[in-house]
């Protein structure tokens, strides 16, 4: 029985009849910042894309709020879910303001159009993101990092309590992944519930309040990153000898992988 806002039951996600995953359920915990870590091809991305509804079971249920997701119109979905895909495209010669505009969409309708509302939503979400002075650029035109933050910005002014973010630190240099984590991270402590794909172990420990880690299209473990990562679990799932120390930084786990002789200089 789900308890919380976002939860899947039994799933089974297929594309083209090949099951990818199979009898999978998942509590996402309301306030958290869930990442789902594992291998390549392992269902991470498969699993966010049926949490947010962009790809229908083969079986099982999504639930929010205790219903199937799929009982709700597609409008009501958008305005308590946001779901930031892997490298999307925005049309030629859109500037960051309409394409953050774009995030009222699910609020507009024959009777509700354009309002103040809407302007102080998207005023908020480029605000929050640090790109209010880019409003007029064209989104083509923008380094990696701000074309991400202007994605973010998007779904940020769709007003979800819920955000799904698939592998939004790809592409980005170092520096620009923080930099992304780190507004997720400030989304996440002003009480927005948060789940995300990332590739970096060590990223998903400092910034996850709960991690998923999958293997092979199931679930191998759930929990805080200090209860579930362990130079064991990392060996079994992903094939990396390792030890793993505390980040002094952080005081989050660190992997450090094994080398099997030093590295002459």
């Amino acid at each position: 029985m789900a308890t919380s806002r976002l939860a899947a039951e039994h799933l089974r996600l297929a594309y083209d009849k090949r099951i990818v995953v199979d009898d999978l359920s998942v509590d996402i915990p309301d306030g958290g910042f869930t990442v789902i870590i594992g291998p390549n091809a392992c269902g991470k991305s498969t699993l966010l894309k049926a949490l947010s509804r962009t790809l229908k079971p083969e079986a099982g249920t999504v639930l929010l709020d205790g219903q199937p997701i799929g009982s709700y119109r597609s409008r009501t979905v958008a305005r308590e879910l946001a779901m930031l895909p892997q490298s999307p495209i925005a049309p030629e010669a859109m500037t960051v303001k309409d394409l953050v505009s774009r995030g009222r969409y699910p609020h507009q309708g024959l009777l509700r159009q354009w309002s103040s509302a809407d302007e102080r939503a998207v005023a908020a979400a480029l605000e929050s993101t640090g790109i209010s002075d880019l409003t007029a650029r064209f989104v083509t035109e923008l380094s990696g990092g701000q074309r991400q933050r202007a994605w973010i910005a998007m779904v940020l002014a769709q007003e979800t309590e819920l955000l799904l973010l698939d592998e939004p630190t790809t592409f980005l240099d170092i520096a620009h992944q923080y930099e992304v984590l780190e507004l997720c991270g400030r989304l996440h402590n002003q009480g927005r519930t948060l789940v995300a794909v990332l590739h970096d172990l060590n990223q998903a420990a400092r910034y996850a309040t709960n991690l998923v880690v999958m293997k092979a299209g199931q679930i191998v473990a759930t929990g805080a990153p200090q209860d579930v990562v362990t130079a064991e679990l990392i060996e079994d799932v992903f094939g990396l000898p390792c030890v793993v120390i505390t980040d002094p930084q952080a005081g989050t786990p660190m992997v450090i992988p094994r080398v099997a002789r030093p590295v002459l200089r």
